[in-house]
C-alpha cells in the first residue's frame, strides 16, 4: 500500500544518512522532498504541514547538536512523526468486567465490512474468546446470508431477524448472553454515500447495544474521501477506532496516514489481503518502520510462530544444523511458510531486503515450480538428492512441468544450503542445544528455521536477493 511513499522516503533518508553532518540547507531541501513525497500520498494537507513542522523542528535541532550522527537522528524524527502520524500506540482491546463486550462495525456500503466482521471474529476467536455476530444489515441483499457463510467458515454463530435492524440487534445481544458468548460484533448496514437515513439508523443500533467499541470500516483505496467519511461518522457515533480494508491494495496510504490527525482516534485493525486470516492488529510504528524500509521483526516473529509449532521449529533446526535436512522437510517448511502470510507481504517485513525483491511482486504461486519438482522426486531422491543424476533429473523436469536446468539449479543450490547450516551447526556446538544463529546465536521461539538473527533476515532457498537466497526458478533474479 504504501510502497510509492517507502520508496521516496528511502531515498530521502538515505541521502540524510550519508552525510556526516547536516546543513540548514540540507535540512531545506529535505523537507521539500518530504513534504512531496507526503502530497503525492493523498496526505491530508493539514496533517502534511504539521507533520512537516515537527520533523523540520528536529532536523534543525539535529544540525545545532553535538550529536556525532545528526543524521541518525533525523532518521529517528521521521520515523517517530510516521508513528505519530499513524497513530501511536496500539489500541489495546480491553473487556467488559461484564460479558459481552459489545463491539459496532459501522461504514459505507462497499468498504469490507461484513468481511472484517467475520475476520474480527476469527480474531477474537484467536484471543480465546466466545464471539457471537449478528447480522444488522438488512438493507443489502444477501448481506446477512454472506455473513452466516463467513460464520460458518470461522464456527461463529450469526443471530439475525429480517424485520427490523434495531430490534435484531438487540435481540442478537440477549442471545449472545443466554448462550454465554462474551463477544458480540454487530455488523450494520451501509450506504454508497453518507445520508440522514442511515446515520440515524445506526445511531439507534448503537443506542440499543451500547457498543463497548465502535469501529468505522474505511477502504484504503477512497483516499481523502475516507477521512471525510471519518468525520461525519465520527461527529454522529464517536468512534473508537478504524478497520482499515484494502491494504493490500494500490492505494498511496494517504487516509491511513491522515485519520489519526483528524478525528483523534486510531487505526485499530489493517485488512491486509481477502483471505479471513489476512487482518491484524495495527501497529503504528511497526507500519513506520516498514514505509521507511528498516522491516518489521515482530509482525514476523508473530506470523513465524502461528504458522510453526515450536516442536517443528525445533524439529527443523535440529535436522539443518545436523545437515539431515531433507527436501521433505525443506517442502514442509515451504509451506509452512505460506502460512505466514503473502510472500510478497513477508519481503516487506525483512530488515535490509533489496529494493528490487520487495517491488518483484512475488505471490504464492511463483513456490509452484519448486513444489512441482520436489513432488515430481522419489522418496529416495528426495532423501539422497546427490543421486539425481542425468535421466533422473530429465524425468523429474518432465514430471513438474519445469526444465532440466531448473532441476539442476534447485538440486544445487539446496546442496549449497544443506553444507551451509552444517557449517553453522558446528559453529553452534558448544553450549546448550536449540535452534542457532550463525556463531551460535540463539533464535526467538517460534522463528521457522534459517532465520538469521544477526543479519536480520530470512534465509529462503530458492529467493533471490541476498547471500543464502539463490533464486527460485521462474522467480526475478
Amino acid at each position: 500500500m504504501f510502497d510509492n511513499l517507502s520508496n521516496r522516503l528511502e531515498g530521502i533518508i538515505t541521502k540524510v544518512r550519508g552525510k556526516g553532518r547536516l546543513t540548514e540547507a540540507d535540512v531545506d531541501e529535505m523537507m521539500k522532498e518530504i513534504r512531496t513525497a507526503l502530497l503525492e500520498a493523498d496526505v491530508n494537507v493539514a496533517v502534511v504541514r504539521s507533520v512537516c513542522n515537527r520533523i523540520r523542528e528536529h532536523a534543525i535541532g539535529a544540525t545545532r547538536s553535538k550529536a556525532l550522527d545528526p543524521g541518525q537522528q533525523v532518521v529517528k524524527a521521521v520515523n517517530d512523526e510516521l508513528t505519530r502520524a499513524l497513530g501511536g500506540e496500539t489500541l489495546a482491546i480491553t473487556y467488559a468486567a461484564k460479558p459481552p463486550t459489545v463491539v459496532l462495525m459501522a461504514g459505507l456500503q462497499g468498504s469490507g465490512k461484513t468481511t472484517a466482521s467475520a475476520k474480527l471474529g476469527k480474531w477474537f476467536k484467536a484471543q480465546g474468546r466466545n464471539p457471537l455476530m449478528i447480522g444488522a444489515d438488512l438493507q443489502r441483499p444477501a448481506a446477512v446470508e454472506q455473513l452466516r457463510t463467513l460464520g460458518r467458515q470461522i464456527d461463529v454463530p450469526v443471530f439475525s431477524d429480517p424485520e427490523d435492524p434495531i430490534l435484531t440487534a438487540a435481540a442478537g445481544l440477549e442471545e449472545a448472553k443466554r448462550l454465554g458468548r462474551d463477544v458480540v460484533i454487530v455488523d450494520t448496514a451501509g450506504r454508497l454515500s453518507i445520508d440522514a437515513e442511515m446515520m440515524e439508523q445506526v445511531r439507534l443500533i448503537s443506542g440499543a447495544v451500547d457498543p463497548d467499541y465502535t469501529f468505522l470500516v474505511v477502504d484504503a483505496m477512497t483516499g481523502q474521501d475516507a477521512v471525510q467519511t471519518a468525520e461525519a461518522f465520527h461527529n454522529t457515533l464517536q468512534i473508537d477506532g478504524v478497520i482499515m480494508s484494502k491494504m493490500d491494495g494500490d492505494a498511496r496510504g494517504g487516509a491511513a496516514l491522515s485519520v489519526k490527525e483528524v478525528i483523534g482516534r486510531p487505526i485499530a485493525f489493517a485488512s491486509t489481503g481477502e483471505k479471513l486470516e489476512e487482518f491484524e492488529q495495527f501497529h503504528p510504528d511497526r507500519m513506520a518502520s516498514r514505509i521507511l524500509g528498516m522491516g518489521d521483526m515482530l509482525t514476523l516473529i508473530e506470523q513465524a510462530e502461528k504458522a510453526f509449532t515450536e516442536e517443528q521449529a525445533e524439529a527443523a533446526a535440529t535436522k539443518l544444523m545436523e545437515g539431515q535436512f531433507t527436501l521433505d522437510d525443506f517442502l514442509e517448511q515451504m509451506q509452512a511458510l505460506k502460512k505466514m502470510g503473502p510472500l510478497g507481504g513477508l519481503m516487506g517485513m525483512m530488515p535490509g531486503m533489496p529494493k528490487e525483491l520487495k517491488d518483484a511482486k512475488i505471490e504464492d504461486d511463483d513456490l509452484k515450480p519448486i513444489e512441482a519438482i520436489i513432488t515430481s522426486m522419489t522418496t529416495e531422491e528426495r532423501t539422497f538428492p546427490n543421486i539425481i543424476q542425468g535421466t533422473r533429473r530429465a524425468r523429474i523436469a518432465a514430471g513438474s512441468g519445469t526444465t532440466v536446468a531448473d532441476v539442476n539449479r534447485l538440486v544445487k543450490q539446496f546442496g549449497e544450503m544443506q553444507k551451509m547450516m552444517k557449517k553453522m551447526g558446528m559453529a553452534g556446538k558448544p553450549g546448550k542445544k536449540g535452534k542457532k544463529g550463525r556463531g551460535g546465536a540463539k533464535l526467538p521461539k517460534g522463528l521457522p528455521a534459517g532465520f538469521d538473527i544477526e543479519q536480520g533476515g530470512m534465509e529462503i532457498p530458492g529467493l533471490p536477493g541476498t547471500p543464502g537466497m539463490p533464486g527460485i526458478p521462474g522467480l526475478p533474479r
